[in-house]
C-alpha cells in the first residue's frame, strides 16, 4: 500500500477519528485547526455513543410536531424569525427528506452507518487503550403520558427490525434504572447497548494521543482557502503560508461549506443546529445513565466532571449571538423531572452541530477535485459516527470499495 500525505482540516472528533484511522493505515497525516483539538463543538457535546439512534430528524411526524414546537422560542426546535429567510432553502430540502421514500432510505443508510460506527469505534477504543473511558450503562428514554409513549411505537419497531435491543419499563423497574424520578413519568424505554464516554473532550484527546503515537501531527492554524496547482491540492493559511498534500479531507463541521463554496459550483445545504447545555458540578445528582426526555428535546448525562443537561435544536447559523435562556429553560425542566437535582454552580455552553436536511452526513470527493474529500454533516451524531466517517475516508484514500453503501451520503445528492 502506498503512503499518502493527507491534510485534515478540522480538529474535532470526526477529524481526530479520521486521523487515527488514516494513521493506522500508514498514511502521513496532519490535522489543522484554528482552535485546538476538540476545542469547539466536540468539547461540549452530550457524550453519547448513540448507536441505536437510527431515526432521522426529518420525518412525516416531525412535520406535524414542528409548528407547535416553533411557537415556543425555548422549546425543542426553535428558529429565530430573523434567520428564517436564510433558512428557507434548507427547510425546503428538509420537507422533501421527510417524504416517505426519502425517509425510508435515510433509515436504511443510518442503520448501516451506525453498525459500522459501533464496530469501528470500539476497535479504535481498543487500539488506543482507552476502554475505561467508555461507559456501558445504556440509556433511559422517559414518557410523561401513555399518548407520548404510544407515539414512539413506530421508532421502536424500526429499531427492533434493525436488531437493536431495548426494554419498555414501568413501575419498580423504572425506579430501579433511575431512582429519584418525578412521578410524572409513567413509562420508559431502556436501551442497554447505548454508551457514553466519561468526558467528551478528554475522550477525543485520548484518541488523538493514539493517532499521534502513529505519527499524526497537529498544527494550530486557520485555513483561509483551498487551492490547487500542478503539484496537487493545498491549503492557504491566514498568515499566507501554504501546506501541500496528496489528499485534503474537510472535517470542519458547520464551517465546512465556507471553505469549499469558493472552489465548487456544488451547493451543499449544510445548516447549524445550535445546541446548549449546562454542566453541573459532581454530586449534583446520582445519575445512573443517560436520561432522554424526547418530548422536550434534551438529555442528562453523567460525566466524570459532573452532570450535563443539554440538547434541543436552534436553527440559527454561525453568526447570531447565543441565547442562553435555552440552557436555563432545560435546567429548570430537569429540576422538575428530578426533584433532587442541585442546579447551582453550573457552566453554560453553546456549540454548533453541522446538520443536513436528511440527517445523513456528507461523505465523498468534491466533484471538481477528487483529491479533496468531504466528511461532515453528522448533526448531533458526530461523536457517535466519527469512527465510521474515518473508516469510510480511509477506504476511499486506499482505493477500496467503502465498507458500506454510501450512495445516500454523496455530496451532490441535493
Amino acid at each position: 500500500m502506498s503512503t499518502a500525505r493527507i491534510i485534515i482540516v478540522g480538529g474535532g472528533i470526526v477529524g481526530i477519528a479520521t486521523a487515527a484511522l488514516l494513521a493506522e493505515a500508514g498514511h502521513a497525516v496532519t490535522v489543522i485547526d484554528r482552535s485546538g483539538l476538540a476545542e469547539e463543538t466536540s468539547k461540549g457535546n452530550a457524550a453519547a455513543l448513540a448507536f441505536s439512534d437510527i431515526m432521522p430528524l426529518a420525518s412525516p411526524k416531525i412535520l406535524l410536531k414542528a409548528p407547535k414546537w416553533l411557537l415556543d422560542p425555548l422549546g425543542p426546535l426553535s428558529i429565530r424569525p430573523s434567520y428564517l429567510p436564510r433558512l428557507a432553502p434548507w427547510l425546503w430540502q428538509f420537507w422533501k427528506a421527510s417524504l416517505p421514500a426519502r425517509y425510508e432510505a435515510s433509515i436504511t443508510t443510518q442503520a448501516s452507518l451506525m453498525r459500522l460506527a459501533e464496530t469501528e469505534m470500539m476497535a479504535l477504543v481498543d487500539h488506543a487503550g482507552i476502554a475505561a473511558m467508555v461507559r456501558h450503562d445504556g440509556s433511559l428514554e422517559l414518557y410523561e403520558s401513555e399518548a407520548e409513549f404510544n407515539a414512539t411505537a413506530d421508532g421502536w419497531h424500526r429499531r427492533d427490525q434493525a436488531g437493536i435491543a431495548f426494554e419498555h419499563v414501568r413501575g419498580g423497574r423504572l425506579a430501579e434504572l433511575q431512582p429519584g424520578l418525578s412521578p410524572r413519568f409513567v413509562a420508559g424505554t431502556f436501551v442497554p447497548g447505548w454508551k457514553t464516554v466519561s468526558e467528551p473532550q478528554r475522550f477525543a484527546r485520548a484518541l488523538w494521543a493514539h493517532a499521534q503515537r502513529l505519527g499524526a501531527v497537529f498544527e494550530k492554524a486557520e485555513v483561509r482557502a483551498l487551492e490547487r496547482s500542478e503539484n496537487g491540492p493545498s491549503v492557504r493559511l491566514v498568515d499566507g503560508a501554504t501546506r501541500q498534500a496528496d489528499r485534503i479531507v474537510i472535517c470542519a463541521g458547520a464551517w465546512s461549506t465556507r471553505l469549499i463554496n469558493p472552489v465548487t459550483r456544488l451547493r451543499i445545504p449544510l445548516e447549524t443546529e445550535r445546541g446548549y447545555n449546562t454542566t453541573l458540578p459532581p454530586g449534583a445528582f446520582d445519575l445512573r445513565r443517560q436520561l432522554i426526555f424526547g418530548n422536550h428535546g434534551f438529555v442528562l448525562t453523567p460525566l466524570e466532571t459532573g452532570v450535563r443537561v443539554g440538547g434541543a435544536v436552534e436553527l440559527g447559523g454561525l453568526d447570531l449571538p447565543p441565547n442562553y435562556a435555552r440552557s436555563k429553560s432545560m435546567l429548570d425542566k430537569a429540576a422538575t423531572f428530578l426533584p433532587g437535582l442541585k442546579t447551582t454552580g453550573g457552566v453554560e455552553w453553546m456549540g454548533f452541530r453541522p446538520s443536513m436536511p436528511d440527517s445523513l452526513p456528507v461523505i465523498g470527493a468534491l466533484p471538481e477535485d477528487r483529491s479533496v474529500l468531504l466528511a461532515f454533516g453528522n448533526g448531533h451524531l458526530g461523536l457517535t459516527q466519527s469512527a465510521a466517517m474515518g473508516r469510510l475516508i480511509t477506504d476511499i484514500v486506499g482505493g477500496k470499495t467503502p465498507s458500506i453503501d454510501i450512495a445516500a451520503c454523496r455530496p451532490d445528492r441535493f
